[in-house]
């Protein structure tokens, strides 16, 4: 039958992750004593999170080659309070002539002196102290059980917590955090006026802790009543919390973990925690750990060594045995992960592919899609990333490839590239692929003599590495990107994110997008963090919120409108106190982003920008203005807004010929600067003597204005700008209007073919299921804030907004659609220039509008 497990201190730590490794099958209820989840809840003296990490994660390098006895253990609990300790010795002895007197307490002195101790291997506690206390994973899920991902939130049984209020050593807020742990579960709390001991020994045990959890067991048994005197956790405010007593519960934990590591040390820790709080607080500081990187970037030239299989490199011989990548519930290691990758390289130098030779690759989100990409880099090749859903010939021209590797699953599609199809992944099973497919998987990579050309991680900055697609059908074209391209983003976004090794990253956009080779997946490698790898390319809300607690994740990434399910999907359990620190990716409409936050706070979005032309990237760190790309990037490129005549569709000029800066406020075009020494190493077309005679930029043809901040906002991509009589009509300050109205859900804005040669502009928007009706009121108070000749002339109501496999939304179907009269189910309205109000659009209106 189910069992009824349970734990004090530690020791409920450990039932609670029992549960989790088990999903709570065969386990009635769990049952704990003064057990913290939250291990950095209430941290001393306004210690920060970045000090902890300094001493908890040396200390756990050294014990990891030693065990703590029990001995030590017992002593580090005596120092939490010497002067109790001592108080107790006295008593005792001066106790020894009331033998009775002596009997009532003999348990709880057995139990402090001698039982109540066992020995740490070093390892474990070494592995304790990294998961739990620095990386808080009891809390935020993710953490590992040999390979095996656990989550609390997986705990689905009832569980009863005995919380001590005047405890030292588990404070009630980081004991009664299990219900933010664990939000699937019934959860309820004895609350008691105990410190950590008197939970379970002692007169306040005696008379009500234990038989409480005997009326608990049988409740839950179907034999009784629910015990008197439990309250519900969850329903709790901060105001109910009492203080923490003493000197703090994080040093508490250190003073017992650590004796091990001598008493010396302990007590050298706790003065760090207590003496220099300050130094500490400011050594935490962001730029504590953004400058190195910023460094790093800011020395990049076209001639540095530098490259993902360098960097993969480096994480593993600084950190072998930390995690990876994520995937189907199991942890990869560092070295794990090379020992793949130099696999994978060995396969594909015994079948003759060279440096600088570009390879074909058609795969899915999968870790076999990362192995082949490093290995490709590590060798030297180009990685031409394929889209399985995309025209695979033309990519095949475009990408100049030679030969392509694919999944088991999508050899037919790589058959469509017309050149040899080799196969990886899928390994360790029986499988007949054809004589035409090459499987990877059967070459023995012991057996590969390595040849005298090859040395591991040869790219410079300059050196071609990448090749993505962008666009749809005949409009393909193929991004070629650096490895110092490749560089800059990845380092761009550990810094921006402020990405660590506490950090798991979730990705579910494959390697092939840009999003996902080089701000989530890039980005996690740069900063140390975890890939959590989706194997999936769609947002179910349900498979994601048991990935975010499953995998633990604190980062998110998305391009455009991929999190739009998640926000409109009905509220999930698993949601509520959810780990996830910073939404990171481009593209989100400034509507979803609000929406976004405001049902999942504290969360924030990271929004990027970055050209496909040139090394200009920027980025809105705060969060605070949905829709805002921010401010460049340190280590990026220098950009700059010229100003720009929309109607000409050109620059403006001043009299010496050199282009004129954009006025805050205005439309400006957004161009890149190329560095001397990076001029010949430079594709696309230069332009010279822009600003000063001799100078050098790139043109990224999107417009953008600058605000009273000096914050960048993204208008439109000039040859996207709609040509009507009244003027020019720019997309981005219309969609972001009407994205701002609680009925819209979605918004577009294109142009279509109008009387006398001219366009029309018209916005479509999507309206919110459960969000109140689009009234022509709306209307002019969202739009009435434009210039009247910025203005769109039609607003239509759609059933949806296309988008692309990756969520950009798509302005091409609807503009093939034309105008439609207005429905009761498909509302639309004109307004003519001058016109009063917004007005329902009839079929008269439609033909005498359009050219059609």
């Amino acid at each position: 039958r189910d069992v009824h497990l349970g734990g004090y201190s530690q020791g409920g730590m450990f039932a609670y992750q029992c549960a989790a490794y088990r999903r709570s099958e065969g386990i009635a209820s769990l049952i704990t004593f003064g057990s913290p989840v939250d291990t950095r809840g209430s941290l001393p003296l306004g210690l920060p999170p970045a000090a902890v990490d300094l001493i908890v994660g040396p200390l756990a390098d050294v014990l990891a080659g030693h065990a703590l006895p029990a001995w030590a253990s017992r002593t580090g609990f005596r120092l939490l309070d010497p002067v109790k300790s001592l108080r107790q010795r006295v008593e005792f002895v001066l106790a020894l002539h009331d033998r009775e007197g002596l009997l009532a307490r003999e348990g709880q002195r057995r139990f402090l002196m001698a039982d109540g101790w066992v020995a740490w291997p070093g390892p474990a506690l070494a592995d304790l102290l990294r998961q739990f206390f620095v990386h808080n994973r009891m809390l935020t899920g993710g953490f590992l059980i040999g390979d095996r991902l656990a989550t609390l939130a997986d705990v689905t049984c009832p569980v009863l917590t005995v919380v001590g209020e005047v405890d030292e050593i588990a404070p009630t807020k980081m004991v009664r955090a299990i219900a933010q742990a664990a939000p699937r579960a019934e959860i309820r709390e004895l609350s008691l006026p105990a410190g950590h001991f008197g939970l379970v020994v002692g007169g306040t045990a005696t008379r009500i802790t234990w038989p409480t959890v005997a009326e608990w067991v049988r409740w839950k048994e179907g034999e009784g009543e629910e015990p008197t005197g439990l309250i519900d956790p969850s329903t709790l405010t901060e105001e109910d919390e009492p203080d923490a007593p003493g000197l703090g519960p994080l040093a508490m934990h250190m003073l017992e973990l650590t004796a091990v590591a001598g008493l010396g040390a302990a007590r050298s820790a706790v003065g760090v925690a207590s003496g220099t709080a300050t130094a500490m607080k400011a050594l935490s500081e962001e730029a504590a750990t953004q400058l190195p990187r910023l460094a790093r970037l800011d020395q990049v030239r076209p001639s540095t060594r530098i490259s993902l299989g360098l960097l993969l490199d480096e994480q593993s011989d600084r950190a072998p045995e930390d995690i990876f990548f994520l995937f189907e519930d199991r942890g990869h290691t560092h070295a794990a992960a090379k020992y793949r990758i130099d696999s994978v390289v060995r396969g594909l130098i015994s079948l003759g592919v060279r440096q600088g030779e570009p390879i074909g690759v058609l795969m899915g989100t999968r870790p076999s899609a990362i192995a082949l990409v490093a290995a490709l880099n590590r060798l030297g090749a180009v990685a031409v990333l394929m889209r399985p859903d995309g025209p695979v010939a033309l990519e095949a021209g475009i990408g100049r490839i030679t030969r392509v590797i694919t999944d088991p699953e999508l050899t037919g599609v790589a058959a469509q590239a017309g050149v040899p199809v080799l196969v990886l992944g899928g390994g360790g099973q029986e499988r007949d692929l054809g004589d035409a497919v090459v499987d990877m998987e059967r070459i023995d990579p012991e057996a590969v003599t390595l040849p005298a050309w090859y040395a591991p991680n040869p790219g410079l900055a300059a050196d071609e590495a990448f090749v993505v697609f962008t666009g749809q059908g005949e409009r393909t074209r193929a991004n070629r990107i650096t490895n110092g391209r490749w560089a800059l983003s990845a380092f761009g976004t550990a810094t921006a994110a402020s990405l660590s090794d506490g950090d798991t990253v979730y990705s579910v956009t494959p390697i092939s997008h840009p999003s996902g080779l080089m701000t989530s997946i890039g980005g996690a490698i740069a900063g140390g963090a975890r890939i959590a790898m989706a194997g999936t390319s769609t947002f179910d809300p349900d498979r994601f919120w048991n990935d975010v607690r499953r995998y633990g994740v604190t980062v998110v990434s998305y391009t455009w409108t991929m999190l739009h399910d998640i926000v409109e999907a009905p509220p999930d359990a698993a949601e509520r106190h959810h780990p996830i620190r910073l939404f990171i990716g481009a593209g989100m409409p400034g509507g979803l982003w609000r929406r976004l936050t405001d049902r999942l706070p504290p969360a924030r979005v990271l929004e990027f920008y970055a050209s496909t032309q040139g090394d200009a990237v920027l980025v809105h760190v705060s969060g605070s203005k949905p829709g805002c790309k921010g401010r460049r990037l340190p280590g990026s490129a220098q950009v700059r807004l010229a100003a720009y005549h929309a109607d000409a569709g050109e620059m403006v000029l001043g009299e010496d010929g050199l282009a004129r800066d954009c006025v805050p406020g205005h439309v400006g075009l957004l161009l890149s600067r190329v560095r001397a020494d990076e001029l010949a190493a430079t594709s696309g077309a230069l332009l010279r003597g822009v600003f000063a005679r001799g100078d050098a930029w790139l043109s990224t043809d999107d417009l953008f204005r600058e605000d009273e901040d000096g914050d960048l906002w993204l208008v439109d991509h000039a040859p996207a700008l709609v040509h009507t009589a009244a003027g020019t009509v720019a997309s981005g300050p219309v969609q972001d209007a009407l994205g701002e109205l609680e009925a819209v859900d979605l918004a577009v804005a294109y142009g279509v073919p109008g009387t006398d040669g001219e366009e029309l502009a018209v916005a479509a928007v999507s309206l919110r299921a459960d969000g109140p009706p689009l009234t022509p009121e709306d209307l002019e108070a969202a739009l009435g804030l434009l210039e009247p000749r910025h203005r769109p002339t039609v607003v239509r109501v759609v059933d949806e907004i296309p988008v692309t496999t990756w969520f950009r939304p798509l302005t091409g179907p609807l503009r093939d659609e034309g105008l439609k009269a207005a429905t009761k189910a498909r509302p639309a309205w004109v307004r003519q220039p001058g016109g009063e109000a917004w007005q329902r659009l009839t079929r008269a209106q439609v033909t005498r509008i359009t050219a059609g």
